[in-house]
């Protein structure tokens, strides 16, 4: 049994940590919300009100946030994980951020003493409670592997990416080629209704031709078809438009930043800042869909009732 401190118990951070617990390990938990500490003691996991009690006797520290500020935030200065946490404990970050935060926390923490790793995950919150989430680990060899150890009851696939920041890497190009096959099933699935195709029909080809893809599996935008598509449930979010927003321009910036172009990353983050500028950035990413639409109404989806 190992002594694990989780920080940030969101959706995602739930049911991972909630897998450790039944792996036999001792979790301690903390979040900002009282309500998701709430679900993770129904889960197994001890809580605390403030990250200091958390880490006491941490040997492991995962933490799961939205974005790298607030990565930076939980991690840095005087009362940070890297300031308060046993020196002897492996810090281990799922977070999706950009790479350049991925780094400094790296340095930060190696200047520290800390072993440290990046390890953001692949798989969505269906994948969180199943246990088969992907992680990518980035970091010195001997501490990726010590991470897997405990990444294990969590994961169906683990990753080495290489050197530090490659975890981070690897996800961020990885979300930008879901989104746009997101993009995809959501123009696809306009098009086929359009031209009066049965959609369980449509889909059951796609899924076995060359238009299958994770996204058109996972969460293909229309009602009945799929179980874990939020068209199910007038597009109430599984992955929100903001947070794929976020994600989506992690890959724009790399983009910049290494010179290459990409066009359809472009279009769907557009789709995905126009949800939010509409009051749709807590709904689903795949509410995109509606986009596609000559009128803007697609099955599934009532604004009315969001």
């Amino acid at each position: 049994m190992t002594t694990i401190t989780w920080i940030g118990l969101g959706h995602m951070g739930n049911p991972m940590s909630a897998n450790l617990v039944r792996a036999g390990h001792e979790v301690r938990g903390h979040d900002v919300s009282a309500d998701a500490m709430a679900a993770a003691r129904d889960q197994g996991v001890q809580t605390f009100d403030s990250m200091e009690e958390a880490l006491q006797g941490a040997e492991v520290v995962f933490t799961m946030l939205p974005k790298g500020e607030h990565a930076r935030a939980v991690y840095l200065g005087d009362t940070g994980v890297i300031a308060l946490a046993p020196k002897s404990a492996l810090l281990v970050d799922s977070s999706t951020i950009d790479v350049e935060t991925a780094l400094e926390l790296h340095r930060a923490a190696r200047e520290a003493g800390f072993r440290f790793v990046d390890a953001p995950v692949s798989g969505g919150i269906s994948g969180a409670a199943a246990g088969t989430l992907t992680f990518m680990v980035g970091g010195e060899a001997d501490d990726v592997a010590a991470a897997s150890a405990c990444i294990e009851p969590m994961a169906r696939k683990i990753v080495a990416t290489g050197e530090a920041g490659t975890g981070q890497s690897a996800k961020i190009v990885n979300n930008m080629m879901l989104f746009i096959c997101l993009e995809a099933c959501a123009e696809g699935s306009v098009l086929a209704d359009r031209l009066g195709l049965d959609p369980k029909v449509f889909w059951d080809i796609a899924s076995v031709s060359s238009g299958n893809s994770w996204a058109l599996q996972t969460w293909y935008p229309v009602p009945g078809i799929v179980d874990s598509a939020a068209a199910n449930n007038n597009f109430e979010a599984t992955f929100s438009a903001t947070l794929a927003a976020k994600d989506a321009g992690l890959a724009l910036m790399a983009g910049e930043q290494t010179g290459v172009r990409l066009p359809a990353a472009e279009l769907v983050a557009e789709r995905l800042q126009q949800l939010i500028e509409e009051g749709y950035g807590d709904k689903d990413c795949s509410l995109i869909t509606k986009y596609a639409a000559p009128d803007g109404k697609i099955p599934g989806w009532d604004p009315e009732k969001a």
